[in-house]
């Protein structure tokens, strides 16, 4: 049983990028798949598919990499709230990962989005972690 799995979707998606693979298996939430839109939206992987098991579901994520030196289009995964410790933000409060090249990811009471989208609709949230 996993404790944190946000943090478990970070690390499987490192961990994968570290080792060079092309797709990651990753075990579905409504949640993670909002996360995974949100991560192929914003150009930081190739593509993704959900598939339905007998029980939770898989996501299926194709990792980008540069495709002259394999270098990992995702330079860092940190996970910022965690069970023990959450971190809330209000709109003015949210700050720019890496000046404003990387991108946080909010749970609101809008649904899960980036920290650009809560700012231009006025919502803080708990900020579940930083992509850069």
């Amino acid at each position: 049983m996993v404790t944190d799995p946000i943090a478990d979707f970070l690390t499987r998606i490192r961990n994968a990028q570290m080792a060079g693979h092309r797709i990651v298996e990753i075990p579905a939430s409504n949640l993670k798949k909002k996360m995974t839109e949100i991560l192929y939206d914003k150009g930081y992987i190739l593509k993704y598919k959900f598939e339905d098991d007998s029980k939770q579901g898989l996501i299926k994520i194709a990792l980008k990499y540069d495709p002259a030196t394999r270098i990992p289009a995702i330079k860092g995964l940190d996970r910022i709230s965690r069970p023990g410790l959450r971190q809330y933000a209000k709109p003015s409060e949210i700050r720019r990962v890496q000046s404003g090249l990387g991108i946080a990811i909010l749970s609101t009471s809008k649904g899960v989005m980036t920290d650009k989208e809560a700012k231009a609709l006025n919502v803080g949230g708990e900020v579940l972690c930083h992509i850069y």
